[in-house]
Formats: C-alpha cells, structure tokens, sequence
C-alpha cells in the first residue's frame, strides 16, 4: 500500500479525502509546510496531494523543497486558481500532474491509480538494476555470456592503470558504453571524461578540437579555445571512429601522445597534460595500415590494451537478458503498464542475425512497448525482417526511431508508412503484418492524411 500525504489548509478537505481514499492508501494529513516536511522526514511518503494555496504559505516553495529534498516523492498539485502559468511552473518544478479544485475524487482515484503504476514499474526497473549491477552488469553494459564475463573481469584489472585501450567491433556493440565503464569505474572518476567523433569533424576543425588553439591563429578565431586534451588533464579522453582520422593528424595525435603535451594552434608553448586515451573502431585498422591509410605506429601506441566486442549474434545468451531490461526501461519511459515477451517472440530474437548489435535490439523493444497492445509481446510485435529471419540491410525497412516524448499517433503514423514501404504498398499485406483489417487501415491512412 503506498503512503499518501495530503497537504491542504482546509480540514474538511483533508478529511473528505482521507475518507475517500484510505481503503487504497496509508494516508497523512498536513495543514501546513511545516507538518508536511515533519510526516516527510518521519515516513517513507510515496505521493504527495498538495494544495498551491496554504493560507498564508505558498504551496509552490513547499513544492520546491519537496523536489530538491525527496525526489522519489510523486507531487500532484491541486488548486482553485490554476493557470496556465502556473500550471507550466509546478510541472517545470517536478509536479507530475494538477487537479483543478473542487476536486473530482473518481479522476484523482484515476490519477493515483497511474502514479501508483509508474512507482511500481520504477521499482521494478531499481530491482533489475540492483540484480544486474554486480556478476550480469558493468556500468550501462549488460551480459552474462562468456565472452562479455571475460571483458567485465579484463576492464576490472585495467580500470586503475594508465595504459591506453583500443576497443574495437561492430556498430552498436556498445564500445563507448565499456569506455564509460573503465573511466568511471576507475582512479580516474573523479576527473573529467571527454569523448570526440573523429568521423564526424572535419579535419580542420578536429585539430582545433583536439589541441585547442590561440586567438588570431585562423580566421575566425577570435578568442582562445581549450582542446579536448586540456580539458581531460587527469581524466580520459574518448576517441571515437579513429579509423577515420585524417592521415595528417594521425602524425599530430601520436607525437602527443609520445611526449604527454600539447600545443594548441598558434602557439608555441608546450603544455605537459596526463591523459588516458581510449579509442574505438569499427574498422579493421591492420587492413587500414597495410592500404596506408592508418599510421602503424599509432596503432600500437593505441593498442596496448586490446578489447574487442562481439557481435550480438556470437553471444545469443545475452538477448533474453537485454529484452528484459529494454522491455522494463521502455515500459517505465512510455508510462505504460509492465509487460512480458510471449515465447515465440523470444525465439525469434533469439535466432535473428543483428547487423545493428543490441543498438538494432534496443530500437525493436521500444517500438513494440510503444505500439504493442496487451500486456504481453508478441511476435506481430515484432519487424518483418525479424519474423522471416531476413538481415535489415541498408535501405531496407523495418526499424525508424521512436523518441522519447513522441505521441502514439506520431508513432503509429510512423510504422503505418514504414510498413507501407517495406511491402511496396501493398495494403492487404501491410494491414496483416500490423494485424489490422484492410478497413481500419484505410482508415488510418486517411486519419493520419498519408499519402499513398
């Protein structure tokens, strides 16, 4: 039973409530700020019902202090005044929702009812973190196979030394995760963690980025700027894509490496720093260095300490474990009761090849936590690709990108139109695929105003 504490200046509504609602929760009452912060401190509260207007107090500092003190509280606002600006306010303060005064006690029973929900799932999602954490979790990484037991013990012993790694493996193998876990699992935790995109910076613009520069060294450099390398000292910087890196600054990036200083652009002041680097590649950069494309001599000064991930489908014993948590993390992000995977589903999971890794894996939990219906996933949940066991190729269909904070029409709209094109507009095979009539998919696509 979760513990409820009202907070309203009037006790005839205090106790109507309490009336109301005391079958469902253990309830608090409190007729001002300094009660309700005591039945706070005193009791494990889980939501709060709180009245804007405390006589002569406002309800909006006590929401404050509520949110920077006990921020697993649930605060739902009620007041007889509500505005839009203020309504915006208390939700930018940490208020989950507001009721209009007099309060209708069938809607707040609804709302409790979810907030009640989304606590349970939260609890949940904290228990299979907890479960996880230790042998089954490193950092954000989740696996149990041999093969990613074996990185957590190698990443335990190498935390703490100074030696620089190389990860490598396939898109979506989670590199940048088992970077994160060294830093901040490390000596070195308490310093910063910079990461950089070697693809995706020109090369120009990835020196300045990398080793800074002074005002007046290019046009357009009207102020000092500090480099990555700098604003690591002590810490770790990550770089990312270092197969791509420019020929040129490959040479640039070793010396540093080498003589542990920099040198930003325009200057010829020398800066001695102590930085861990990390680098990741999807790339096979012993090819690279026999096609002269890649520096075989920073390539051993990257990598003392190799660590390469395997692909999704060399370590199959991972999904059920991935699923469960991807199933609880979406469910508590959606806002949408818990679900569980229906065997079959699971099955052909667990037999699909994943060119996108647990990337590719990730983005078909979520679309089916955010489409599917029922309490359960089942395997029309799933793409086509996954149920004929067919790779999703380049520009071939079968997953787009739900954001968090999308509407479920947008969403819907979405997978109507990707299902559309992955079937070349074939309404009846479309409509059985979504597991829809043709009628109700006309009907969609006419709501939804999809051209096709």
């Amino acid at each position: 039973m979760n513990k409820l504490l009202i907070v309203d200046d009037e006790a005839s509504i205090c106790d109507s409530l309490e009336f109301a609602l005391e079958e469902d929760y253990k309830v608090y009452i409190a007729q001002n700020p300094t009660d309700a912060l005591s039945l706070l401190d005193k009791h494990d509260i889980d939501i709060t019902l709180l009245d804007l207007k405390l006589g002569e107090y406002n309800g909006m500092d006590l929401l404050r202090k509520i949110k920077r003190d006990y921020k697993d509280v649930n605060v739902i606002i009620m007041t007889a005044y509500a505005s839009t600006e203020t309504t915006v306010e208390a939700i930018k303060e940490g208020a989950y929702y507001y009721l209009k005064k007099p309060v209708i006690v069938g809607e707040l029973k609804i709302l409790l009812e979810k907030v009640s929900e989304y606590l349970r799932l939260r609890a949940q999602v904290e228990y299979l973190d907890r479960e996880m954490r230790g042998k089954y979790r490193l950092g954000s990484f989740l696996g149990k196979s041999p093969a990613i037991l074996k990185i957590f013990d190698l990443v335990d012993k190498i935390k703490d030394i100074n030696s620089n790694v190389l990860i490598t493996g396939e898109s979506g193998t989670g590199k940048e995760l088992i970077a994160r876990a060294i830093h901040y699992l490390g000596n070195r935790s308490k310093n910063r963690y910079e990461v950089i995109n070697c693809a995706a910076i020109p090369f120009q613009l990835l020196e300045s980025e990398l080793f800074g520069y002074k005002k007046g060294a290019f046009t357009g450099a009207n102020s000092n700027k500090v480099g990555k390398f700098e604003t690591a000292d002590k810490g770790t910087l990550f770089l990312d894509e270092i197969g791509d890196m420019d020929y040129e600054l490959q040479s640039k990036l070793l010396r540093v490496l080498q003589e542990k200083e920099i040198s930003p652009l325009g200057s010829n002041n020398k800066k001695r720093i102590d930085v861990r680097v990390i680098a990741a590649t999807n790339q096979n950069l012993e090819e690279k260095i026999r096609k002269r494309t890649f520096r075989e001599d920073l390539y051993y000064r990257l990598n003392v300490i190799p660590i390469n991930l395997p692909p999704l489908r060399e370590r199959r014993e991972d999904i059920l474990l991935l699923v469960d948590y991807f199933i609880k993390k979406y469910c508590l992000a959606f806002d949408k009761p818990m679900k569980e995977i229906d065997p079959h589903a699971l099955d052909l999971l667990e037999r699909y090849d994943f060119r996108g890794n647990a990337r590719e894996l990730e983005n078909i939990i979520q679309r089916a936590v955010a489409l599917g219906t029922g309490n359960m996933i089942i395997s029309t949940d799933l793409p086509a690709n996954v149920r004929e066991n067919r790779p999703n190729g380049v520009g071939e269909h079968g997953l787009f990108t739900i954001r968090s904070g999308e509407s479920i029409k947008d969403v819907e709209k979405k997978l109507i139109i990707n299902t559309l094109e992955a079937n070349n507009g074939n309404k009846k095979k479309t409509a059985e695929i979504l597991g829809i009539s043709e009628r109700c998919l006309y009907y969609k696509i006419k709501e939804y105003s999809i051209k096709w």
